[in-house]
């Protein structure tokens, strides 16, 4: 099954092979540091910003580890449709609501997430 995702802006994209060690129904999001400076305007959200449509985050997150560290980079859903298919986040991968709500519960703690570069992603790998 295949999904549009909008990846990170510029150099912030970090393709690899990651761990899924956490998964969050209607996540809370709290910008770091290197976001605020990036962004001033999460500032507002420095403390957090509570689960909701409007949410960062969306409906769903899915955690990126690599072994035991946690990456701070989410597979999760936006409130930004029109992102999808872009460059548009700060380092994370965004999904339209509905397929982050698809993919949730198929998704186990344990299982593998490949990111692979926005080359590689262009065309079906065979």
């Amino acid at each position: 099954m295949r999904y549009g995702v909008a990846i990170a802006q510029g150099d912030l994209y970090e393709p690899g092979t990651y761990t899924i060690r956490r998964k969050v129904e209607w996540p809370h999001w709290t910008p770091t540091r290197n976001m605020i400076e990036r962004n001033p305007e999460y500032a507002e959200f420095a403390d957090g910003m509570e689960p909701g449509p409007t949410n960062a985050l969306g409906s769903r997150a899915l955690y990126l580890f690599v072994g035991e560290r946690d990456t701070y980079l989410r597979i999760h859903g936006t409130p930004y449709p029109r992102s999808i298919g872009g460059r548009a986040s700060s380092g994370c991968v965004r999904m339209v609501m509905a397929h982050i709500n698809d993919l949730y519960p198929r998704v186990r703690i344990g299982a593998t997430a490949y990111l692979y570069s926005a080359e590689e992603s262009v065309v079906a790998q065979g």
